[in-house]
């Protein structure tokens, strides 16, 4: 009994350790067949009928004219008898090459279409590779601009409302807000004023008031459209872009821009909600 259970289990893992052969690996398979091997049927039809046309034309050089005969004939005239004995097999020969000839051509046109999906691909992947590597350079870039921009709105803030300016915010409250500032929240300056706008202050003279003023907020506008720029060149769907814009220091840049005295910048252009429901819809009704 014991013997019977090694012999089955034996053979059961000879069975799993030898690999099955794929079908590409037989020499007989026919993805290994080609135009031009012995395993074409075109050629095998016409090396049979080259055989038989041979034997028919050997059997009637026996039978009508003779060996001894056919021996003596003036080369012109033999000449046009293997002229016309292979001609027949020169055009069968020359319509099975153009048969071959087509598939050839055929097989290597879908070999081009797929080295050209397969090269295709790989450039999407690439692309995609090249985006990503832009994409987190951009957010480790990003992450440093935004805090060179709260410092720079904290310092304008300090300007207009400290004690150089009309100092309705107390060094008190200054320390608490550069302390949130030193701990990660790099948009707490940004959010001071846009605050200060919801209340309909005049934010003109915040931004424009003095010359440190104008230094600071063109600063501030410079140093973001550069982070625009960059995440404009990264973002395929505007998401980077719209998250930027909507931010607080997006919202504040917008502002700056909009109340400068000398220069009249273009708005900042933004994904409508509407227009992109809009078009969901359409594509929902294209779809039924």
């Amino acid at each position: 009994m014991s013997d019977t259970k090694t012999k089955t289990k034996t053979k059961t893992t000879g069975l799993v350790e030898v690999p099955a052969q794929r079908a590409t690996d037989l020499p007989d398979s026919p993805a290994n067949r080609t135009g031009f091997d012995g395993s074409d049927w075109r050629i095998l039809f016409g090396l049979a009928v080259t055989l038989v046309w041979l034997l028919l034309g050997m059997l009637y050089i026996s039978l009508n004219v003779g060996w001894s005969n056919f021996g003596d004939l003036p080369i012109d005239e033999m000449g046009n008898f293997l002229e016309g004995a292979f001609a027949p097999l020169a055009f069968l020969w020359l319509v099975i090459g153009l048969f071959i000839q087509q598939t050839v051509l055929a097989q290597n046109n879908r070999e081009l279409y797929h080295s050209n999906v397969v090269s295709a691909r790989q450039a999407e992947a690439l692309a995609a590779n090249e985006r990503n590597a832009r994409q987190e350079t951009f957010f480790k870039i990003a992450d440093n601009t935004r805090r060179q921009l709260g410092g720079i709105s904290g310092l304008l803030l300090q300007s207009a409302k400290g004690p150089a300016g009309d100092a309705s915010i107390t060094d008190a409250q200054f320390m608490e807000m550069w302390h949130q500032f030193a701990t990660g929240d790099f948009e707490i300056f940004s959010r001071r004023f846009l605050i200060l706008s919801g209340r309909s202050e005049n934010m003109l003279p915040l931004f424009y008031g003095t010359q440190i003023r104008t230094t600071h907020t063109e600063n501030f506008i410079v140093n973001f459209d550069r982070l625009l720029k960059l995440a404009r060149e990264c973002d395929i769907n505007g998401i980077i872009t719209d998250a930027q814009l909507h931010s607080a220091h997006g919202l504040l840049s917008s502002k700056m821009r909009e109340l400068h005295p000398r220069i009249k910048f273009r708005r900042y252009e933004l994904t409508r909600t509407s227009t992109y429901l809009d078009q969901i819809m359409k594509n929902s009704q294209e779809e039924f």
